[in-house]
């Protein structure tokens, strides 16, 4: 079984937008999930904002990590 990687060009145009609707989403989730965790005070964020913020930072997670984040990782009141 060849398990080459295939270079940009040679993937279908399907899967090439795809790949960057997915880009684009996993950006714009951690953009939100940053920019919240920026302005959320400290009360206001279960677990620390530093760990949430390098793992906002590093971690690719196509879009998962901001949604647990923005789903799980704040409260309300």
């Amino acid at each position: 079984m060849n398990m080459a990687k295939k270079q940009w060009h040679e993937l279908s145009a399907l899967t090439r937008i795809a790949i960057v609707k997915l880009v684009v989403l996993d950006v714009g989730l951690r953009v939100w999930a940053l920019a919240d965790l920026a302005h959320r005070p400290k009360e206001q964020v279960k677990g620390s904002k530093t760990a949430w913020a390098l793992a906002l930072s590093v971690v690719s997670s196509v879009g998962i990590l901001p949604a647990i984040y923005l789903t799980k990782g704040r409260r309300t009141h």
